[in-house]
């Protein structure tokens, strides 16, 4: 394969990125340039350039806003429920159990990893945020803890085995003779390793932050966080009423109910199964009829304002959590051959340059004969192929550099395959990259999700290196 200057532009930006990231600083603006001189010199002229910065941009905002709207809906009806005093009622139950924030972090983690098996942690995240995150935050955790338990358990741990709904086995065997089930019950095991020694070193790192139970810590986070991504709901008008305990019942017991149906239709016949993605939906659409039932009650005559005020004021929080994420992952949307397309004009998507993935195969012949060397490269190659935010692009890749080494360095190739998995997953899927679904992580948090990133950097590279070893010694 031939690497042409577009493609060295794009390895130069990926490292100009991490190295930024590295340093503390933004990086939109190193992201908006190397997208500019990547389609300026790919297509050779100037003026294609300046148009790759919005077609990435438009891209990026196409492809994740449905990250967008489920903050903006989920932010949304938790305005109405603290418009009723609801917020407050919901905690009350939870209070008994995160008693302190250390115990609460460990909850965070259990709930969090247990939902996110069943269907993903891109839904369970506006659960748990709405829910679990305030009483946490009371109990005396900071909120980059309870940021880190949900962002290690669910994107990292549970998402990286997928060991209920195997599409991240199913993806990476798909180019290999290896078996799906084989690398699904590998990664699982790897992924607990992974999950248990990121998740320990994390708690470790925030421990001494953690501090006595108070409902000053609530009031304290709800009028600060990230002065970038917090939404100011201070001149909310609270009307409580009997239909106060009602909601603060009715809303949980929804969410909870969805959960329900989705356990019995993953195990049983008895119930029909929802379709693959479609739980993120169903959480939106049932938080957008609450938060109408939630302003008819609260009063009917201004209902149809105060839904439009809500859902305007998630819309806004939504964009101020998000907005600057876009043009970073429209540099790295770029590298896939399914977005680069529409980005630099090309007219025939089949021919479209996949910068990302031709710079991982083009390195394959570096990597020397020897067991562990070939671990850990297949662990590199699946941390940079989860660069581009989704960790699963990548895997069909992953799998057939897996079962092509396996034979000549005596490793399992379904081993390979897991921890090739487990790189791509926890870093694309993700809790290395501050352009993925950890977004809403950090939205809910109010915190900035650079920060998220960096604080996971640590725990994350450890967990994988000592996974990778544990893997070749004894799977």
């Amino acid at each position: 394969m031939e690497l042409t200057m577009a493609h060295w532009l794009y390895l130069a930006g990926t490292c100009l990125i991490i190295v930024t990231m590295l340093f503390r600083q933004n990086v939109v603006v190193p992201a908006i340039l190397m997208s500019f001189l990547i389609g300026w010199v790919y297509n050779g002229s100037f003026l294609s350039g300046i148009q790759a910065i919005f077609n990435a941009s438009l891209t990026a905002a196409g492809e994740l806003f449905h990250i967008f709207l489920i903050i903006a809906i989920m932010t949304a009806l938790l305005q109405s429920l603290k418009s009723i005093g609801s917020d407050e009622q919901m905690v009350i139950p939870f209070q008994k159990v995160m008693k302190n924030g250390h115990l609460s972090f460990w909850i965070l983690v259990l709930v969090t990893y247990s939902i996110s098996l069943f269907f993903w942690p891109a839904p369970a995240v506006p659960l748990i945020g709405a829910l679990l995150i305030p009483v946490a935050i009371k109990a005396g955790l900071p909120p980059i803890g309870a940021a880190l338990a949900i962002s290690l358990a669910g994107h990292g741990m549970a998402l990286s085995s997928d060991f209920v709904l195997q599409v991240a086995p199913g993806l990476t065997a798909s180019t290999s003779g290896i078996e799906a089930a084989a690398v699904a019950d590998r990664a699982l095991i790897l992924s607990i390793v992974a999950g248990t020694i990121a998740l320990s070193i994390a708690y470790f790192m925030i421990r001494k932050s953690i501090v006595p139970p108070a409902k000053k810590n609530l009031t304290e986070w709800e009028k600060s966080g990230d002065s970038d991504v917090t939404l100011q709901s201070d001149d909310l008008d609270v009307k409580k009423g009997n239909y106060s305990k009602f909601f603060a019942f009715l809303v949980p017991s929804t969410f909870l109910a969805i959960v329900v149906y989705v356990v019995l239709a993953t195990f049983s016949d008895a119930i029909p199964a929802i379709a693959d993605g479609a739980g993120a939906s169903i959480i939106g659409g049932i938080a957008v009829l609450l938060l109408i039932t939630i302003s008819l009650f609260r009063d009917y005559r201004k209902s149809l304002k105060e839904v439009s005020d809500h859902i305007v004021k998630g819309f806004v929080f939504a964009f101020k959590v998000m907005g600057l994420v876009i043009p970073i992952a429209g540099f790295f949307f770029m590298g896939s051959g399914e977005f680069s397309a529409s980005i630099l004009g090309v007219n025939d998507p089949d021919h479209a340059p996949a910068f990302l993935f031709d710079l991982v195969e083009s390195s394959q012949h570096a990597i020397p004969d020897n067991a562990f060397i070939t671990g850990f490269g297949i662990l590199i190659l699946g941390m940079i192929s989860g660069l581009d935010g989704s960790g699963f692009s990548g895997l069909p890749l992953i799998g057939s550099l897996s079962d092509a080494f396996a034979t000549t360095v005596g490793v399992d190739p379904a081993t390979l395959a897991a921890i090739g998995q487990m790189g791509a997953i926890w870093v694309g899927g993700g809790t290395l990259v501050a352009w993925s679904p950890i977004i809403a992580i950090a939205g809910f948090a109010k915190i900035s999700v650079l920060d998220l990133v960096r604080k996971s950097f640590i725990p994350v590279i450890i967990g994988l290196t000592i996974t990778t070893i544990f893997g070749l010694l004894f799977l």
